[in-house]
């Protein structure tokens, strides 16, 4: 009446997608009604493991290999009701079936990892791309307020040349029309750059000759 565990293996079974695989399984099974196993049966224990065999290769080729792979809990329940349904006239329950490995030909595992890899590459470049068009977007949002008002495209400037020159620790030289700012001041306001007095004037003056 103790619980027993029976190992189970399908070798080179195609899949619904026609996919050879190699699938391990263990069988967890009790010996509810001893009669029945006793003498309805002919060497029980070999009989559910003939059955839990023969299940798992046909649950195997009706069932596609992603699926084996990524849900493997149906799996299992599956092929338990399969196999309990068989054993149950034979005074046997069985409890639960788990799917140890899938062990798949080394050139598809290759395969499906290069296929994985790309596809990995394809949604970085995809997110890539959609990052350069939200900052295209609001780069073209900055570029019409520098449009509209110059003096802050030039404190931008400054700020970057600061940040450069902080961040690297070296001296940077950068085109600027500072001088030319300057003169255009000195224009506006040539008072402020006199010295205060008489203007003195650089001409010589004529000479007359009497």
């Amino acid at each position: 009446m103790r619980i027993r565990s029976t190992p189970f293996q399908a070798e080179k079974t195609l899949t619904k997608d026609t996919v050879p695989v190699n699938v391990d399984a263990v069988l967890f099974w009790l010996v509810t009604d001893a009669r029945k196993a006793v003498v309805d049966v002919e060497h029980y224990a070999t009989t559910v493991s003939w059955a839990a065999q023969t299940t798992l290769r046909d649950v195997i080729g009706h069932t596609e290999l992603v699926r084996m792979i990524s849900d493997r809990t149906q799996v299992d329940r599956q092929l338990q009701a399969i196999i309990d349904a068989k054993t149950s006239d034979w005074g046997i329950t069985v409890l639960s079936v788990e799917v140890r490995d899938v062990r798949l030909p080394a050139a598809l595992e290759d395969a499906m990892s290069r296929k994985a890899q790309a596809d990995r590459e394809r949604e970085a470049r995809i997110i890539l791309a959609q990052s350069e068009l939200v900052v295209a977007d609001e780069m073209e949002k900055a570029s019409a307020v520098y449009r509209r008002d110059p003096i802050a495209l030039r404190i931008r400037a400054m700020n970057m040349t600061y940040e450069s020159i902080k961040e690297r620790g070296a001296l940077m030289v950068v085109p600027s029309d500072m001088p030319a700012s300057m003169s255009g001041l000195a224009a506006f306001a040539p008072a402020a750059f006199e010295p205060p007095g008489p203007r003195l004037s650089n001409v010589a003056p004529e000479r007359t000759e009497v």
